[in-house]
């Protein structure tokens, strides 16, 4: 007998996300992307929304696994991957999101020589994953607490790898906690390794590259290797909701 997952009401109610994504400034968000490989999404989920999001994490009915950070070497903290179906609200915002990142991808891999294309609808996309075996939800949930942090990474899971992610910040920097800045690395040929941090409010994401992302050099385009990751939280706790496009094994 299946058993209902309790969701907050907020988490799960119908609202038009999609409209609310595509009225935020894209020539802006895939400028930086282009340029710098990240980009914020300002004012993505309104405060009480983050706050539901966040109040999911006790409720082990929502998710298919726990990962406690430390045991795999990843840093400090604690993670976990929703389960199908996802709430509401998240449902909402990954083909949302992809629907407005699916053509910066498309012609990232083009200038990187990268044959892979993805198709216009995230349906479509997560249907070439499952085919391929990967049929596990990644949408995720962080919780980090004072002297956690989260090494430097990139969110793989298989052969089909959509790009780009999305990180959001569901707690308020300065009141829920401090410390713990978003920061992406970036390695280009021959060269020594560029460090960005991201500033974010309560509610802003980040768009950011997942693995390799092109760059113009003089002799022409070449890839340069991405890695993302969290910095030490000082106090408080720190919650913040992952979307990744492609499935896991």
């Amino acid at each position: 007998m299946a058993i209902a997952k309790r969701v907050p009401a907020e988490a799960n109610e119908a609202i038009d996300v999609t409209s609310h994504v595509d009225a935020l400034d894209w020539p802006q968000i895939t400028g930086e992307l282009d340029s710098q490989g990240c980009a914020v999404l300002k004012n993505l989920l309104a405060p009480d929304q983050c706050r539901a999001i966040t109040a999911l994490y006790p409720d082990d009915g929502n998710f298919r696994s726990r990962i406690v950070m430390g045991r795999h070497g990843f840093g400090r903290g604690e993670y976990k991957y929703f389960s199908y179906p996802l709430p509401d609200l998240i449902a909402q915002l990954r083909p949302a999101l992809y629907a407005q990142l699916q053509g910066v991808a498309n012609r990232w891999n083009e200038a990187m020589g990268i044959d892979i294309r993805y198709p216009i609808a995230h349906t479509a996309f997560l249907k070439r994953c499952h085919e391929a075996g990967q049929t596990r939800p990644t949408p995720l949930l962080l919780q980090y607490e004072a002297g956690d942090y989260n090494c430097l990474h990139q969110d793989l899971y298989g052969e089909h790898v959509f790009p780009i992610q999305v990180a959001i910040l569901l707690s308020e920097p300065g009141r829920d906690f401090s410390g713990g800045e978003f920061v992406l690395t970036e390695q280009r040929p021959r060269m020594q390794s560029r460090a960005e941090v991201v500033p974010l409010a309560q509610g802003d994401a980040v768009a950011f590259a997942v693995h390799h992302r092109p760059v113009q050099g003089t002799r022409g385009t070449y890839r340069v290797n991405m890695r993302h990751g969290v910095s030490r939280i000082r106090s408080g706790h720190r919650h913040t909701l992952g979307v990744i496009f492609h499935d896991a094994k």
